[in-house]
């Protein structure tokens, strides 16, 4: 068995690696901008949008650089003054239920969290995103947008981690395999029901009315033989100029979610061809292999855990003699974060396969033009950065650039 020192010293270790390669991918990123328009680039930005999305860029990165510097000194120091079994130590003054304590715990360092990086989410939204002309929100929007994430955190992250260490403490050797089962039956209800659950919650949903657009999805939708009945209209613009869609839901609960900032900048055959992409993913089966794989994931990991969690090893790591599920479970994410970030890679990749995918599709089954101008539109909207690093887009897109996507599209 590993000792806890190893253990601990591996953890260090595996916080500053990663947080090195982040920045080195970041620096490697941030070295494709040039001070003239790419050739590549020539007919989508012009100089003047170019220098914008480079600054807005920019900020960003300085903005993140900062923060995450300060988030790995800060929860190294946290972890070398062994400030996780202070935290434990203190809770248990008040109790030592072996639900009520973890959720303690949890809540606690959610908290804390949220307001360390309360100012930082301030200074985004209402410094930098105001100062490209992306943010809509207000300051009373933005904090009644906190407490309700707050709810939802409390009632529905509770509720799982209640079952999850139910489970542990009762079945022994068979908590992994219920486990599994039980997160699996979440998560197939939280993908048929989030947009008619928790969406209204924080954004409305309005039905799209009748009219040209109506018309013209339905129209294709029958042409393809796609049953819909869910197309709705998001008041994006509430808080964002920035424009997306998306699918969402399984069986007859499936739905197509237009931002009304898209159906605002886009013309009627380009929203079609935007759904066109969408449907693409539906018959291509993407949602549902997507699901299976993260299932797959999901599962392994919780073989892991279950039998890392026995080991006292694993919370002494953290200084914590006793054996506990929360503190164990902390040691154990940290831990187990590099083969989560190759299982990542593994996913990133077959996102990006299924997005080249669904593109095909909306080429073999609507006007490739309208998509090509579509996703032209999106992205010089949102300023982005058209020229990624290759190891930046290996690393983190789930989503093919933009020129790869149009190159596939031309060809």
């Amino acid at each position: 068995m590993i000792s806890a020192s190893v253990l601990f010293y591996s953890i260090i270790t595996i916080l500053i690696v990663e947080f090195l390669l982040g920045r080195w991918l970041d620096y490697l990123n941030a070295k494709t901008w040039t001070n003239d328009v790419p050739i590549e680039l020539a007919d989508l930005y012009d100089q003047e949008k170019y220098l914008k999305a480079q600054n807005y860029s920019k900020e960003n990165k300085r903005l993140s650089l900062v923060v995450s510097t300060i988030s790995i000194i800060l929860l190294l120091l946290f972890l070398w003054y062994e400030g996780f079994a202070w935290l434990h130590e203190f809770l248990s003054n008040y109790t030592t239920h072996y639900i009520a304590l973890p959720l303690l715990f949890f809540g606690v360092l959610f908290i804390a969290s949220d307001i360390l990086s309360l100012p930082v989410a301030l200074y985004s939204t209402f410094g930098i995103e105001e100062k490209y002309g992306f943010n809509k929100t207000t300051i009373g929007t933005f904090m009644v947008d906190k407490l309700k994430a707050y709810v939802l955190t409390a009632l529905v992250g509770g509720l799982v981690l209640s079952v999850l260490i139910f489970i542990y403490t009762k079945t022994g050797n068979y908590f992994w395999l219920l486990a599994w089962g039980f997160i699996t039956l979440f998560t197939l209800f939280f993908s048929t029901f989030y947009t008619s659950i928790i969406v209204p919650i924080f954004n409305k949903l309005s039905p799209l009315e009748e009219g040209e657009l109506r018309t013209a999805i339905n129209s294709y939708a029958q042409k393809v033989n796609f049953p819909l009945k869910n197309i709705f209209i998001i008041d994006g613009s509430k808080r964002s100029s920035k424009a997306n869609a998306y699918f969402s839901g399984l069986g007859k609960s499936k739905s197509i979610v237009l931002y009304d900032t898209l159906v605002e900048k886009n013309s009627v055959n380009e929203l079609v061809a935007v759904l066109a992409h969408e449907v693409g993913h539906y018959k291509k089966k993407h949602i549902q292999k997507s699901l299976l794989l993260s299932t797959i994931q999901t599962g392994v990991m919780l073989f892991v855990l279950g039998y890392a969690l026995r080991s006292p090893e694993l919370s002494q790591t953290l200084g914590v003699n006793v054996p506990t599920f929360h503190i164990g479970l902390i040691a154990f994410g940290i831990l187990f974060s590099p083969i989560s970030t190759i299982l990542g890679l593994f996913m990133n990749q077959f996102s990006r396969k299924n997005e080249y995918e669904a593109d095909a599709y909306a080429k073999a089954t609507f006007n490739k033009e309208d998509l090509i101008t579509a996703l032209k539109r999106l992205h010089i909207d949102h300023l982005s950065n058209l020229k990624p690093h290759p190891a930046y887009v290996f690393f983190y897109y789930s989503h093919p650039t933009l020129l790869q996507r149009l190159n596939a599209l031309k060809n």
